[in-house]
């Protein structure tokens, strides 16, 4: 059997759960892990191996893909190129920003940024993230709140957009962002751990400027302002998870049973239901790993998952 079921893979992190993935997944509740890094061949920033996916016969899966690339990943792929995760927002997150690929390539020795897209499986009534700022905002006063650490300037300063289970939205590489609490989604992202905290002190933290020092951290931050309209043109539309502009960096497809997912490397979440993909049982909370040898394959039965891959 060529598809692989992964066990969860939670690194330690800095912020709360809620239970959301031990209730998704049937495991244990780990409040102060509440990521999981599903597939995964990225280390957390400074300090691998964290972050790393295990396969069931022992091997880390960035090594069996090293071994074998072309069974993993197919003849036109050099490496995994996208990360998914399971996120469980117990708290809100810190606003943040991740750089993009030209500022990655120049100040951090990475050809990838880090675009990301979120596919809420389930929010809390009046569940809500922060995305953008409304308005334009001068650099001066994005330093000085960074420095005083005003997280209530800051955060007045963005848009905060409702959510509930069933939404995707794309989050550019520079747009400010924060996940608010009672939310539990599939991410999916490049592949690498750049943050960029423009707050930190509330969450324990020293600093969040990637050992860049903030005068150079904060050149990757979209000050511009995010219209309501430019903020519609973040999500997919009735023929499409993701829009467009997501397509550079990953792919994000929405499958039921009946489906035939086409031939390649990838993930997949199933989100609800139950049923088979190929020739494996599936049901709600499984994280699948499809390599490319596997082929093309079908969803049979009551069950609806996500399946994601990179661009």
């Amino acid at each position: 059997m060529t598809i692989e079921a992964l066990g969860a893979n939670q690194p330690e992190t800095f912020y709360r759960g809620a239970g959301g993935i031990a209730a998704f997944r049937n495991v244990p509740a780990l409040p102060d892990r509440p990521e999981d890094w599903v597939g995964s061949t990225t280390s957390r920033f400074g300090l691998a191996p964290s972050g790393l996916s295990t396969l069931a016969d022992g091997r880390v899966l960035a090594d069996a893909i090293a071994a074998d690339p072309r069974w993993w990943l197919g003849p036109d792929r050099a490496d995994a190129g996208v990360l998914v995760k399971l996120l469980d927002a117990g708290q809100r997150l810190p606003l943040h920003v991740h750089p993009d690929r030209r500022f990655a390539r120049a100040h951090l020795a990475s050809p990838y940024g880090k675009t990301e897209a979120w596919v809420i499986v389930s929010a809390r009534p009046g569940a809500y993230v922060h995305l953008g700022f409304a308005r334009d905002v001068v650099a001066e006063e994005l330093a000085g709140w960074v420095r005083m650490q005003d997280a209530a300037g800051m955060l007045a300063a963005t848009n905060r957009i409702p959510v509930t289970a069933g939404d995707a939205i794309l989050c550019p590489a520079g747009l400010p962002h924060a996940i608010g609490d009672g939310i539990l989604l599939v991410e999916v992202q490049e592949p690498t751990d750049f943050s960029v905290l423009l707050e930190y002190a509330e969450f324990g933290l020293p600093d969040g400027h990637l050992g860049l020092g903030y005068d150079l951290a904060l050149q990757c931050v979209d000050r511009g302002a995010w219209t309501p309209a430019r903020l519609d043109g973040l999500r997919g539309t009735p023929d499409r998870l993701l829009p467009a502009a997501a397509d550079e960096f990953f792919r994000a497809s929405r499958h039921r049973g009946g489906d035939r997912l086409a031939q390649g490397f990838g993930v997949v979440v199933a989100v609800a239901g139950e049923g088979r993909l190929g020739d494996r049982p599936v049901r709600r909370g499984d994280t699948l790993l499809i390599p490319y040898a596997a082929g093309p394959l079908a969803l049979d039965g009551p069950v609806e998952a996500i399946r994601l891959s990179a661009a």
